[in-house]
């Protein structure tokens, strides 16, 4: 902590930058962020492989999505300050060394504890690229026209690493093990902390800012908490001792926390943030609107590799139609974001993403061709380039320049919680439906009475993909139409749910960012 009689500190402080130098921190804050969203995404066209080769029940399976996304969400706004304080560039260094140690872990994972531990080391070093990697990017920009380029070109990475990890861990999975794939990721992060310690100009802005512990502790915890009770409601039981006291401890937390910032005179995050209009609809929509984005990723993954079987490879190649749109238009962004602002950007995105998510559902899901998958698929690529992309325009550009760090923390922060409910809320509502529906339909399902005893078993002990996927002889067979059929039931259902938390996205970006051109930056403050 700093000490109350300490001098005042500057309130920006960069290196001297040519630029040259100019270049090297985009480059290396293009290739963090990168980094950073092939660890997110990863898991998504392996998951049928993952599930099989380790055994790994539904709650398991999302928590090995989850255990990325928790650090990554929770420790996201620690991360910026200790950013501004210490300087963005180290972040970068030792962020990338972090995640490199966490895809050694799950590289030699033979259990799905021992994948999660490795999840979260990795989703750590993330948790310090996502808000240092867009403040090292936008610190060196002093006019609209520059930041635009800055915003679109981190935006470009951050997808072009979520359409690398598909392709990575599909090719790599498809001819061999799947913890190949979490060593190449672990190569590439080594490769990121050279070049971000070669290349990066540091930048800080110490001013006003300070380690908040008890804010810090009491964020962390109740979004923990409130994780936990998702992923673990289908499972232990909704009005189980442990999911009721997570969610009590989790309100209690965050009132906590709120209460704390506001008190507190160096804070983690400002509440003051928040009456800047654009700024607070945009958290909001980025954690409504990430949640349907991810949420829908989720349920797609599950339909590919769990529910029909397909080879990694085949599981990757949708996740690579809807990431490869972004590097595409990438001029259009540029354009977008200096002439007609975030506004008409999220509305159009948002509604493109829970169009495509309905239009998903309305697929049997026997369906398996690409063809048939190609429409929702261009849509949801197009929404997710636009959203992403408007939602880091609208918190950065109406917040002051020193206080950028804190907005880009909390961007990444508020993103990446709605990112890590998609999986667990969607997941959480397909098992319980899914569950309902095969325990009611193994009466008609002709089963002996031992079958349906070993059924239940199973059901219970594993859930519905347990199930679905495990080798049990004639059983299997007999119920292989139920399991899949209820599967797709309770993921279709969290399609629906993801598209509709796209609409309402899209209706607050509409009300309350609204479809001005976009304004000059805030001023400055002066800096020594």
């Amino acid at each position: 902590m700093v000490s109350s009689s300490a001098q005042p500190l500057p309130q920006a402080v960069t290196e001297a930058t040519t630029p040259e130098r100019h270049t090297g921190t985009l480059v290396a804050g293009c290739l963090a962020v990168c980094l950073a969203q092939i660890g997110l995404v990863l898991p998504a066209a392996i998951n049928g492989v993952i599930q099989r080769s380790l055994q790994a029940s539904g709650a398991e399976l999302t928590w090995i999505s989850d255990a990325f996304m928790v650090p990554a969400a929770v420790l996201a706004l620690t991360f910026g300050v200790l950013g501004d304080l210490y300087g963005r560039k180290k972040l970068l260094v030792y962020g990338s060394l972090v995640a490199a140690l966490g895809y050694l872990v799950s590289a030699t994972a033979h259990s799905p504890a021992q994948l999660i531990t490795g999840q979260a080391l990795s989703g750590l070093g993330a948790a310090a690229l996502f808000p240092a990697s867009l403040a090292v990017v936008t610190a060196g920009t002093t006019t609209p026209a520059a930041r635009a380029r800055g915003l679109a070109s981190w935006t470009t990475a951050l997808s072009l690493g979520a359409f690398l990890a598909p392709l990575l861990s599909g090719a790599v999975v498809e001819h061999t093990s799947f913890r190949w794939a979490f060593a190449v990721v672990g190569v590439l992060a080594l490769v990121t902390a050279v070049a971000a310690w070669f290349l990066t100009t540091e930048s800080s802005a110490p001013e006003g800012r300070a380690l908040d512990w008890p804010g810090q502790i009491t964020i962390a915890l109740s979004l923990l908490g409130l994780l936990y009770g998702i992923i673990q409601g289908p499972t232990d039981g909704w009005s189980s001792g442990p999911v009721v006291g997570a969610f009590v401890a989790a309100a209690v937390l965050m009132a906590a926390f709120v209460g704390w910032e506001t008190r507190s005179a160096a804070p983690m995050l400002r509440l003051e943030l928040f009456r800047i209009p654009a700024f607070a609809a945009s958290t909001v929509a980025a954690v409504v609107g990430m949640f349907g984005f991810l949420g829908g990723a989720y349920d797609l993954s599950i339909r590919l590799g769990v529910i029909q079987h397909q080879s990694p490879l085949q599981a990757a190649v949708p996740f690579l139609v809807i990431q490869g749109i972004t590097p595409f238009i990438w001029p259009l962004l540029v354009r977008l974001l200096h002439r007609t602002g975030p506004g008409p950007m999220l509305v159009a995105g948002f509604v493109f993403l829970a169009t495509a998510q309905l239009w998903l559902r309305a697929i049997p899901v026997g369906e398996q061709g690409l063809l048939v998958l190609l429409g929702p698929l261009v849509l949801n690529g197009l929404g997710f380039g636009l959203v992403v992309a408007a939602l880091t325009a609208a918190a950065v550009n109406t917040v002051p320049q020193q206080h950028t760090g804190m907005a880009g923390a909390t961007t990444s922060l508020v993103r990446d919680l709605g990112q890590t409910l998609g999986p667990a809320i969607v997941g959480a509502v397909a098992l319980s439906i899914a569950a309902g529906r095969i325990a009611s339909g193994l009466a008609g399902a002709g089963l002996t009475p031992a079958e349906r005893g070993t059924a239940e078993a199973v059901l219970g002990a594993g859930g519905p993909i347990a199930l679905h996927t495990a080798e049990l002889g004639p059983l299997s067979a007999k119920t292989a139409a139920l399991t899949q059929q209820a599967l797709a039931d309770g993921y279709g259902t969290g399609l629906v749910l993801t598209a509709c938390a796209c609409l309402v996205a899209a209706l607050v970006s509409a009300l309350f960012i609204g479809f001005r051109r976009p304004a000059e930056p805030l001023a400055d403050a002066p800096r020594h």
